[in-house]
């Protein structure tokens, strides 16, 4: 199969660094929105530093979610904070997602996020939704549709929120190591599901399996929220390898159940470039926005938990792989 995810260029399209106050920018989601693209990253701020090896990776290491703005998707500049972790919230917000909702016949733009506790914390991480407003000028955080989504106690991230043919409105999520995928009834279902409802999920957990890691592989988890094609949703998702390196890989989503029908048995793009292989976590591309338009999908994804990359993609070639190359779900 030819290349078919191709890089914008041979440079991010946001360094480490390039932001007053922040470190390491990265993990990005994406929308395209009144003729600009909106760029949601996490942001490291300044001041952390490596671990002594006998506990966390990085001490002092707080994410906040910064929005920049690009016209053509490649050069960004930024614009504000729209979200901080801190002692009255989540210590840290990572891994931004952004997409559109269609619920009740209305259209809402939910965000979602890992929502990291204190490190002296016994709770898990979470998935963090809440619903974004937007005053024509910036986006901001509707605080009374806050919610942590999931199970409680149980650590759950990657999470992706889509509707479906028929209405339902579906979730992805990443209960380690496989993704799982929950469906609700609407939006407001899925914002105030009931402790039943997620008591029931665990009980059956292998029968909400989406897509589990292929042969030697560690995990698996959502990357972009799924792009609606006349074929089904293509959706981008991570695969953390063997030898701990992530990948970008794809599948296709059936409209109406949302179940995987295919996915690509081999990644569609993999660390190369310097700043994609060495960083705080060497041998990372880690695919969290997409864009379509037309035929042209638009890509962002972090690199190495340092910097954004930026590449492109022809719906119809991808699909037309999947046709060709792509095995049942089950069997990768």
């Amino acid at each position: 199969m030819k290349a078919a995810v191709r890089r914008l260029g041979d440079e991010p399209i946001v360094a480490a660094g390039s932001i007053p106050g922040y470190g390491p920018v990265f993990n990005a989601g994406v929308l395209y929105h009144e003729a600009r693209y909106h760029l949601f990253a996490r942001g490291v701020r300044l001041g952390y530093a490596r671990g002594d090896g006998t506990g966390p990776a990085f001490v002092d290491y707080v994410s906040d979610i910064l929005v920049l703005t690009s016209d053509d998707g490649e050069s960004y500049t930024f614009d504000y904070v729209l979200a901080r972790g801190g002692p009255d919230g989540a210590y840290a917000v990572e891994d931004p997602r952004v997409q559109w909702v269609d619920s009740g016949g209305s259209r809402h733009l939910l965000m979602t996020y890992t929502s990291l506790p204190a490190p002296d914390s016994a709770q898990p991480w979470r998935l963090g939704a809440q619903i974004l407003g937007w005053d024509g000028e910036r986006f901001s955080f509707d605080g009374a549709t806050a919610r942590l989504l999931g199970p409680p106690g149980v650590a759950d991230k990657d999470g992706v929120v889509f509707t479906l043919d028929g209405g339902e409105v579906a979730l992805i999520h990443r209960i380690h190591p496989a993704m799982q995928l929950a469906l609700f009834e609407d939006l407001d279902h899925l914002l105030h599901a009931p402790m039943g409802y997620w008591d029931e999920h665990l009980a059956h957990l292998d029968e909400h399996t989406l897509l589990a890691p292929g042969p030697g592989a560690l995990g698996i988890g959502a990357g972009a929220p799924p792009l609606r094609t006349d074929e089904g949703f293509l959706l981008f998702f991570h695969e953390r390898r063997g030898d701990g390196s992530y990948t970008m890989n794809l599948a296709l989503l059936d409209e109406r159940t949302g179940r995987a029908r295919l996915r690509l048995p081999e990644p569609v793009l993999v660390p190369e470039l310097a700043w994609e292989r060495v960083g705080d976590v060497d041998d990372v591309v880690f695919v969290e926005g997409a864009v379509l338009d037309g035929d042209d999908i638009y890509l962002t994804y972090g690199a190495a938990d340092r910097c954004v990359g930026a590449a492109r993609a022809s719906a119809s070639h991808l699909l037309a792989a999947l046709s060709t190359y792509g095995v049942d779900s089950h069997l990768a």
